[in-house]
């Protein structure tokens, strides 16, 4: 690379400098997003290197435009907390910068201030099917609203945080960053979209908002800005971390479920011995998995593939067997439109290109759903790449975030989890969940997993022991429950506690039964409610308990309970809300409107706190 200096280029002697520094340190990600935020500036960005005034400029010198705040705001919205670290990293490296930064949950800002702040961060995830989560929820609202204010004065940049596997990618940044936009606010940088793998898009998004905030307030200083957040994008942040996983050995592997059960729940027990690892209940284990050896060796055949041929792992240079490719690091079970495209670039198929016709995105979207590589390879031959040019199109294979079901303090340098096995067939082929399966059926104790711990600001217990809580959790989203509960008996958190549990069959799936009497017999455990779908005539889930409880579940609001509920979103959770808005409703005496609302200031008091997926 050419090195810059006075005589070969408009900068000054340390200008030079800095960006001899920088430029390689550079990834193709973060060149390409320098490179983005340079042309949203146009020329503004780049002053001439030598301008001579006007006599007119000399005599009537233009006032000085008011100076730039550095004041940053940085809003996040985030299910499961990667959004808050994100924020809270790039806090730390704004106010090394000299900026003033506040960084606040989207549900906890003031809008009232929106219409003063000059610099607005704003890194939030999407849920579901393009949804807000659920600390963002009342802020978008807001600002989709007539309630919002013009913001003339605005300059705002978005993170967005996604899964390409989702229709709707990223649609809750895409939405901020155009209603910020309506609104007459100017962005400061390109708007980012993340996939799984956000590390290098964000440290490329860090570096082109400190670089557009330092523009604005002193362009010099916008290379020794970029500089650092390069620097600091990859420093760890502790000894093991979703980048740098620890490899912890299985101590116990259980199945929770009874003989003559259809279905397989897994319990396992890892050893943290000397990984200085800890966690909080509510916290998440990623797990990295490996990918059904059947499924590989199949893909391999259906291409033809020799599985000893040297292909790259990963981004970093570094290169294994095809079949230790295949196996642990790229994504093999879940298509998507991205890959697809990049597929169909290397496919001699006609019927792939056909397929991304715009006219056809139904059928596009039909054929993704349920399918996965080895279904590609055999629906679109021949191919035309070698077995290196289609791993470089991969996603690489994430982790897996489960709920911990147990307490550090009650189980020292351990971490336990809960995960259930997928099995089912689709179109014409036995399918497999990736880690559920790896978990259920080739994890013995003594193997080792590699691991990280994923906190969660947003499912927490109340500072106060004696709080009542009230938990609302069925399958396996009982898990974190089991947290919550040995914790609070290692401090001996005076707190009531009330646990909704349901699941098919009473005598073969009520999982950690035994757990469950115990805490209630020493009074861990104040009240259990259970639900069994399969066990009557007419099916009964934790909905219709809670309405049955009705009274005596706003009673225990009325005293100041927190809620948690876990599990699944699409249905369990939607329900168990609904009911929830019933019981306050009718309960409490309140309108539909009123119900809703002290709902909502429950969520923003932290006192409803939902861990669903």
């Amino acid at each position: 690379m050419v090195q810059l200096h006075v005589t070969n280029s408009p900068f000054s002697e340390s200008q030079a400098e800095l960006l001899n520094r920088l430029l390689p340190t550079l990834t193709e990600s973060q060149r390409i997003w320098l490179g983005g935020y340079l042309a949203a500036f146009g020329g503004a960005a780049v002053a001439p290197a030598v301008q001579e005034p006007s006599a007119a400029a000399v005599q009537e010198p233009a006032a000085a435009a008011p100076a730039a705040s550095r004041e940053v705001t940085i809003l996040f919205g985030s299910q499961t907390g990667n959004c808050q670290r994100l924020a809270t990293s790039l806090s730390g490296q704004l106010k090394e910068q000299g900026f003033t930064v506040n960084v606040s949950a989207m549900n906890s800002f003031k809008t009232n201030a929106l219409k003063k702040t000059e610099n607005l961060l704003l890194i939030v995830s999407t849920h579901g099917e393009g949804e807000p989560p659920d600390n963002a929820r009342s802020f978008y609202e807001f600002l989709h609203s007539k309630r919002a204010p013009q913001l003339e004065g605005l300059h705002y940049s978005v993170l967005g945080l996604g899964d390409t596997s989702y229709e709707f990618f990223c649609q809750t940044g895409k939405d901020f960053d155009k209603r910020l936009e309506e609104l007459g606010g100017t962005r400061l940088g390109l708007r980012v979209d993340c996939d799984l793998d956000y590390d290098e898009p964000a440290a490329g998004w860090f570096t082109q908002v400190i670089g557009a905030l330092n523009e604005r307030v002193n362009a010099p200083q916008i290379a020794e800005a970029a500089v650092e957040a390069a620097e600091h994008a990859d420093a760890p942040a502790s000894p093991y971390s979703r980048n740098q996983p620890f490899y912890a050995e299985v101590l116990e592997n259980l199945n929770l479920n009874g003989r003559g059960s259809d279905r397989e729940t897994r319990h396992l027990e890892l050893s943290l011995e000397g990984s200085g690892l800890a966690f909080e209940p509510g916290d998440s284990l990623g797990v990295y998995p490996e990918n059904h050896p059947q499924l590989v060796e199949a893909l391999i055949s259906a291409m033809g593939w020799d599985a000893g041929e040297t292909v790259p792992l990963n981004k970093k240079g570094e290169t294994g067997s095809l079949r230790e490719a295949l196996l642990r690091h790229y994504e093999i079970t879940v298509l998507t439109k991205p890959l697809l495209e990049q597929a169909a670039k290397l496919s001699a198929a006609p019927a792939l290109q056909e397929l991304l016709l715009p006219e056809r995105q139904q059928a596009l979207k039909d054929y993704i759903h349920g399918r996965d590589l080895l279904d590609l390879a055999v629906d679109f031959a021949p191919w035309k790449a070698t077995a290196s040019e289609f791993v470089a199109i991969l996603r690489k294979l994430p982790a897996r975030l489960y709920s911990i079901s147990s307490s550090y303090n009650a189980n020292p340098d351990e971490v336990h989890f809960t995960v259930r096995a997928v099995r089912y067939e689709a179109n014409g082929r036995q399918r497999y969940g990736v880690c559920s399966v790896h978990c259920a059926e080739r994890v013995q104790p003594g193997d080792k997993l590699p691991i990280y711990i994923q906190s969660n600001p947003n499912f927490k217990l109340p500072a106060n022991p004696d709080a009542p809580v009230i938990m609302i959790g069925p399958g396996t989203g009982v898990a974190p429950f089991r947290s919550f509960l040995e914790e609070r008996e290692v401090q001996g958190a005076a707190g009531k506690s009330w646990l909704f549990y349901g699941d098919r069959h009473f005598v073969t799936d009520f999982l950690y039964q035994t757990d469950w009497q115990r805490m209630l017999k020493d009074g861990v455990l104040s009240k259990l409610d259970v639900a069994f779908s399969r066990d009557t005539a007419e099916k009964v889930y934790v909905q219709h308990r809670i309405l049955e409880h009705s009274r005596e579940l706003y009673a225990w609001l009325q005293e100041g309970a927190h809620i948690y509920v876990c599990g699944d979103e699409k249905h369990m959770a939607h329900d168990v809300h609904t009911a929830l808005l019933t019981v306050i409703e009718e309960a409490g005496g309140m309108s539909a409107e009123a119900a809703a609302a002290y709902l909502d200031t429950l969520q923003q008091e932290q006192r409803y706190q939902r861990d669903v997926y």
